[in-house]
């Protein structure tokens, strides 16, 4: 008896793998002051250096989001039952930690942080 693939789960895969082939965009220069000011130096530094961390994480962890959904994968085209039911729980397992993963990456947790500390 061999199991159907549900939609869901077949489209999140091919998502994932996607997003894992598409570089992350450039870093965005910080926006310069308005009242004309040039920025410091130091801040200018920091955030270039926050920056290159950001791009850093992203390219790791695309990495190792790869090699779990390539563990799911060989697993769920596996021929043996038991290998597809752990499968299923890897494939959850993937997912959540996928969608963590892109929004610590995004700057969704950025954001709520920024938001809980300074309440903006």
């Amino acid at each position: 008896m061999t199991a159907v693939p549900r939609p869901a789960l077949v489209i999140a895969l091919c998502a994932v793998m996607v997003v894992g082939l598409v570089p992350l965009p450039p870093p965005v220069a910080p926006v310069p002051a308005t009242s004309g000011a040039p920025t410091p130096a130091p801040v200018a530094n920091f955030t270039a250096a926050i920056n290159r961390l950001v791009e850093l994480v992203g390219l790791a962890g695309s990495g190792i989001l790869s090699l779990v959904w390539a563990r799911v994968a060989l697993s769920w085209f596996s021929n043996d039952v038991s290998k597809k039911v752990q499968a299923k729980d890897r494939a959850r397992d993937a997912l959540i930690g996928t969608l963590l993963f892109t929004a610590a990456v995004t700057g969704l947790f950025w954001g709520l942080a920024h938001w809980v500390i300074t309440g903006t």
